[in-house]
């Protein structure tokens, strides 16, 4: 075998570990569900109406429902950073990396494990928090086309959370440390186009909004799923989930290869 070959089996072999993990403790995978779906029927059946209406004459709940529900699945990935980051910080902290390191295995699987079960978590729990929303009121009419494009987006933004959320789980210094570094991902879809247009806000807000890394990634599920122009949101929303991803490689990469010492 080759050592790619045996990187991509002891990849598959720590995917099988935490895709384990998560089923043995589903609790993770249930509030990470639980909480977008919250804000939804919050936001849907509390705020909707009066926030509907604010998208223009006739509009109400219905459409509101529209608007909000790419946010949400948007609000879903960057909720799921918590249970990647605290895994990861469990693992260098019970000394289950330091067994790993005296093994004959591929240094890159045990990141690399993290992240394929963390972007399938991601994209499962977008597709029930996404089900749930249709029995709210989401009416997505896309064609098949953007249904894939849709989902492209999603894993993409899954990836780079992801590898964000190992790097943050490698530099805590505790499991509970690192349930609290990636909170700030998920103030960021509020802080956008999630939830009201970014056209409603103060000006200082307004910048930060449009050009933070979700607003184009939210306008893009939006005018894939329900119309609407995109404009040039795809590609700045490919480019800040390539972006990150890569930086978030490096960064974890380097934090993972350190001495050991260097936690202490």
């Amino acid at each position: 075998m080759t050592a790619l070959s045996y990187a991509v089996h002891d990849s598959a072999t720590m995917l099988r570990r935490n895709l384990r993990h998560i089923q043995r403790y589903p609790s993770m995978t249930l509030s990470l569900i639980a909480l977008p779906v919250i804000f939804l029927l919050l936001f849907v059946y509390v705020f909707g109406g009066t926030l509907g209406a604010g998208l223009g004459h006739g509009f109400g709940r219905g459409a509101y429902a529209n608007f909000v529900a790419p946010g949400i699945i948007m609000l879903t990935v960057a909720g799921a950073a918590i249970s990647t980051s605290v895994s990861v910080a469990t693992d260098m902290t019970e000394g289950i990396i330091a067994r790993f390191r005296t093994m004959a295995i591929s240094r890159a699987s045990v990141l690399t494990g993290h992240v394929v079960a963390s972007v399938i978590e991601m994209v499962l729990a977008a597709a029930v928090v996404t089900a749930v929303a249709v029995a709210v009121g989401f009416r997505p009419h896309s064609a098949v086309l953007g249904w894939l494009a849709a989902t492209g987006i999603v894993a993409l933004f899954a990836l780079a959370v992801s590898w964000l959320s190992v790097a943050l789980g490698l530099v805590a210094r505790t499991a509970e440390g690192a349930s609290n570094t990636p909170m700030p991902l998920m103030v960021l879809p509020f802080l956008g186009s999630g939830f009201v247009p970014v056209a409603t806000m103060p000006i200082a807000l307004r910048w930060f909004a449009e050009y933070q890394p979700f607003s184009p990634a939210i306008d893009t599920l939006r005018g894939l799923l329900v119309g609407g122009p995109i404009g040039h949101n795809a590609t700045l929303a490919i480019a800040w989930g390539l972006a990150i991803a890569l930086a978030s490689y490096l960064w974890a990469r380097r934090l993972y290869n350190r001495d050991p010492s260097a936690r202490s």
